[in-house]
């Protein structure tokens, strides 16, 4: 098992986009440079959906520009969601040079989120693969374990996703555990198929924590061969589409556990605690990160 951990924050996309109450573009950029001094590296900062499907987002090429006219070095990776090839075409615009795609490997689920069937989200990932050739994309796969309307997802489901993707050059996905319904056996037997099939391609595994199994699985992922993690500070976010969808796992437990195992994460513990208190006095939202309640520093 490789000790070396590469964490993707993904709190200020997937953390903020269900807060109610507007966030300015002010303190969406301090909780992002907070988290840039914390060591993350890599970071899904926002996403550019349309303002009404996520009225929270609506400044996402501000937050964009504000935050790349700070970082030029190539050692840090800063990306965002999209849900079309206009979302991508966006993106660059404000200077992106990576976007993520989303598609649910669940046709029911994938029809509430974004009102298309899998095959037609397939053939707009291709569109957006044609239209927009000079941009990088990963692709995030939602209900890669479990569907809140189908249960338990098929992992042929996963794999022909993937097989539909890498043949259009695409060497990213993400295995997402999108209402928190998955166990760490599940997640073990799932990464151990889609790794044998697909040995060569990238994965990043993104858990929920609905069940209070998000820090087992993700661990169970990381044992299982995927270096890498996603995680929202302070365990904010869900899936506004899928109904029983809680809080991705916290950032800040992630990287305790981690860093107390001996795992290389390069996070500092107390600096990203700090961006998660700081967070929790700026946004109205369900935190449900344990070492953010707890409240108290161990010192034996």
């Amino acid at each position: 098992m490789n000790k070396k951990v590469n964490f993707i924050e993904v709190g200020p996309r997937d953390g903020f986009q269900n807060v109610k109450e507007y966030i300015s573009i002010a303190d969406k950029v301090k909780v992002i440079e907070g988290l840039l001094t914390a060591g993350v590296k890599r970071m899904e900062m926002t996403s550019f959906m349309s303002p009404k499907a996520i009225p929270q987002l609506r400044d996402a090429a501000e937050v964009v520009e504000q935050v790349l006219s700070n970082h030029s070095n190539n050692d840090i990776e800063l990306y965002a969601l999209v849900p079309n090839t206009f979302g991508a075409k966006a993106a660059k615009a404000a200077g992106l040079k990576e976007v993520a795609a989303v598609i649910s490997v669940s046709e029911s689920h994938n029809k509430a989120n974004i009102n298309r069937t899998v095959e037609e989200s397939l053939a707009g990932l291709a569109k957006m693969r044609e239209d927009v050739p000079d941009i990088s994309i990963g692709l995030s796969m939602a209900t890669s374990f479990t569907c809140p309307f189908e249960g338990i997802t098929p992992v042929e489901n996963v794999l022909k996703v993937i097989r539909r993707g890498v043949a259009l050059g695409i060497n990213r996905f993400c295995l997402a555990d999108t209402v928190g319904g998955a166990n760490p056996k599940q997640v073990r037997d799932t990464i151990a198929i889609v790794r044998q099939v697909f040995p060569d391609i990238i994965l990043d595994v993104h858990i929920h924590d609905t069940r209070n199994m998000g820090i087992a699985c993700t661990l169970a992922a990381i044992e299982a061969g995927v270096p890498n993690v996603q995680a929202a500070l302070g365990g904010l976010g869900g899936c506004p589409f899928a109904p029983g969808a809680s809080g991705n796992v916290a950032s800040e437990d992630v990287i305790y556990m981690l860093n107390e195992m001996g795992f290389d994460t390069g996070i500092d513990f107390e600096k990203i605690m700090a961006v998660a208190r700081f967070e929790k006095t700026v946004v109205k939202g369900n935190f449900s990160g344990h070492q953010l309640n707890l409240g108290i520093k161990c010192t034996d």
